[in-house]
């Protein structure tokens, strides 16, 4: 390997070496949050019935100083449907923890608020059939 002093002498330019945290800035774009957010949210929810709109998400990220530097933190409002019968604030629960969890891994940004909204709740297979509707 060849030392920095070596390596200027021999291109003839200064020899300076930049901290890899100062060589540049990696920005990610919210349309990518959103979907990572999207694709989270579905594989917390699980399958549908086929007329079911796929989850869908909103995202703001908005820059925040921690410890002296900036970090984005993406705030994100998820729509989902889910079906019913079903423990609606359990499913929730596990839609924030996967948006949360797969948004810091792919992403490294920090999610502090996942709003899940509700928009609808279908029938599980077999019910309401019976009656003929659903009320």
């Amino acid at each position: 390997m060849t030392s920095v002093s070596a390596q200027a002498t021999e291109t003839g330019g200064p020899a300076t070496v930049v901290p890899a945290g100062e060589r540049g800035a990696t920005r990610i774009a919210d349309r990518v949050v959103t979907k990572i957010a999207s694709q989270a949210a579905r594989e917390a929810v699980g399958p549908l019935p086929k007329d079911a709109a796929r989850p869908y998400a909103h995202v703001v990220v908005r820059p925040q100083a921690a410890q002296g530097t900036t970090v984005d933190a993406a705030r994100v409002r998820v729509h989902v449907e889910l079906a019913y019968p079903t423990d609606i604030g359990s499913r929730c629960a596990a839609v924030r923890r996967r948006v949360v969890e797969r948004v810091g891994a792919l992403v490294g940004m920090e999610v502090p608020e996942v709003a899940v909204h509700v928009e609808r709740l279908h029938p599980a297979p077999g019910q309401g059939a019976a009656q003929g509707r659903t009320r």
